[in-house]
């Protein structure tokens, strides 16, 4: 039976979605379709990725389109081009007996002619990110004013990644009388603060809050020091073999270095973070989804939009600070009935946030030992036996006459050598080396690790400089001072800025000479040689920066 059908849609759109497989509507669906089939009100979603909030908004819209209109109706933000792909899929699919009904996608990275000559089709029906729907706007190929849904999918991340000031603009193009429906995986207070100033009187529907955790992760935790962490790393890799992970850090920085150190060291592993190129980013998540790799480094915002149903382990290299990024990165394996595990690697100091994380979230998270080398060539001959037994298909014809006479060796024996063989160079590389397993750490350790990170940090920045072989000062009355808006709470480090202003002053034979740097929590002042004022401010405004819009003036 179709449960589908007390949702009263149309029979083209029960048709549609009975052929993609749709049974029963997930709890978002349930909730949401009748709403905005018979409401007019503005709406607040919360609702995580992976619970059907596509269809939950785009099936009772599709279903109230005025197909002989030539107008856009229904637009649809999305944070990040993959996403934006996903969505426009889906629609596309469940408008399947819909041929009046037209909808194009428009994203960055890719050419906006070809997605121009697309919008002269007059969809009705419009995906975007921020960016390229600005674009769009501003070139005057894009008219909201007529549209009667608009939807803020993921609104946390766009806000997250700076876009804030282009949805304002988006929004000032779209009429009062629209419905504006916001759905969001977390309640921040950007989120809070953009639906007030938005959302009329919103009805709020929230499913899979943070307290409704799913019951078949198993989630674990290991104390592990600053400089021992990719150490740690690696053995919990080798500890679980066979995984399909994604393994999650802060920064771009930090997820190229851990995704460094992994293939380096042999695993089938590769990094996603904002500073790829597009390119670079398609050819990566290819890879994970074909699973020519198995192991995905990714920053939280790089990894929306990559949908994978049967990841067995999600590593927390990094504690996010909001507890329900945690519940959030989690629920990203355990799906479609399988099993799932949580691992978080937390440094000596980060006690409390975990203890908060386990208190908001209702999440029991065990603490476990790294494993030892015993204990990892142990899971992985349990490891080479799940594989072998797993997989019953003949891979090729095999010609067993190949097979030397093994009369001399009894069964026992035989595999015996054939785990040697497999396993040799992990043993031994495991068979002189420390067990993590038994880490102290008092409270001297704690302060002293804190400490190193804070040196280290001082020493890179330091000899990052020192390698620019420039000055770094001048006098006062030869420097502007510039106002920007980024600062510490954007991770922003002094080495930062220093890129930043040398690609903004490039001129051939010449170098700018840069003052005092001076980073604050939200925002940044620092000096520049008066001649490069004009490329300063051309070449840095409305750039961005780790997903973040750049602006910069000249101080007072």
């Amino acid at each position: 039976m179709n449960l589908f059908t007390e949702t009263n849609l149309s029979p083209d759109i029960l048709k549609a979605i009975g052929e993609l497989g749709y049974e029963s509507p997930t709890e978002i669906q349930k909730q949401t379709i009748p709403f905005i089939s018979s409401d007019i009100r503005d709406l607040i979603a919360l609702a995580q990725t992976g619970t059907g909030k596509t269809a939950a908004f785009s099936l009772p819209i599709l279903d109230m389109i005025d197909d002989s209109s030539r107008k856009i109706q229904f637009l649809v933000l999305c944070p990040t081009r993959e996403l934006c792909l996903q969505i426009a899929k889906d629609i596309k699919n469940y408008s399947k007996y819909l041929p009046n009904i037209k909808s194009v996608a428009v994203y960055g990275g890719s050419s906006i002619n070809d997605q121009i000559r697309a919008l002269r089709e007059k969809p009705q029906v419009i995906i975007g990110t921020p960016g390229r729907v600005i674009d769009l706007i501003n070139r005057k190929s894009l008219d909201f004013s007529n549209i009667h849904w608009l939807v803020l999918d993921e609104a946390d991340e766009m806000l997250s990644m700076g876009f804030k000031d282009d949805l304002e603009t988006i929004i000032s193009e779209t009429p009062d009388t629209k419905q504006t429906l916001l759905f969001s995986a977390t309640m921040s207070k950007e989120v809070e603060r953009i639906s007030k100033n938005y959302l009329t009187n919103p009805h709020r529907i929230s499913v899979g809050s943070i307290n409704e955790v799913k019951k078949n992760i198993k989630h674990e935790y290991y104390v592990v020091g600053y400089r021992q962490k990719k150490e740690a790393l690696k053995r919990l890799i080798d500890y679980n073999p066979n995984q399909y992970s994604i393994i999650f850090c802060r920064t771009r920085m930090e997820t190229q270095e851990v995704a460094d150190f992994l293939m380096q060291n042999g695993y089938a592993a590769d990094a996603l973070h904002g500073d790829l190129s597009q390119a670079q980013r398609d050819t990566v998540m290819k890879k994970f989804r074909m699973r020519n790799i198995d192991v995905l480094v990714a920053t939280d915002v790089a990894a929306r939009g990559l949908d994978v149903d049967s990841l067995t382990h999600v590593i927390h290299y990094s504690l996010p600070d909001d507890p329900e990024v945690f519940v959030h990165r989690s629920g990203r394996t355990g799906r479609a009935g399988r099993d799932g595990i949580s691992i978080a690697l937390i440094k000596p100091e980060e006690g409390r946030k975990l203890k908060q994380i386990k208190s908001q979230s209702k999440i029991e998270i065990f603490e476990k030992k790294i494993p030892t080398g015993k204990d990892i060539i142990k899971a992985q001959v349990g490891g080479v036996f799940e594989k072998l037994f797993s997989e019953h298909e003949n891979y090729f014809e095999f010609d067993e006459s190949l097979i030397p006479d093994l009369s001399n060796f009894t069964k026992e024996e035989l595999v015996g050598k054939l785990l040697q063989f497999q396993l040799r160079d992990l043993a031994l590389y495991y068979e002189n080396r420390n067990d993590l397993a038994e880490q102290k750490f008092s409270k001297g350790e704690v302060e002293r690790d804190r400490g190193n990170r804070r040196e280290r940090t001082r020493d890179r920045d330091r000899d990052r400089d020192r390698g620019r072989e420039r000055k770094i000062r001048r006098k006062n009355e030869d420097m502007v001072r510039f106002f920007f808006n980024l600062g510490k709470r954007d991770d922003l480090k002094k080495v930062d800025v220093l890129d930043i202003i040398n690609q903004s002053t490039k001129k051939p034979g010449k170098k700018a000479d840069i003052g005092d740097i001076e980073i604050l929590e939200k925002f940044t002042f620092f000096e520049v040689e008066k001649s490069f004022k004009n490329e300063v401010l051309s070449n840095i405004n409305n750039k961005k920066f780790k997903g973040r819009d750049m602006r910069l003036e000249v101080a007072n």
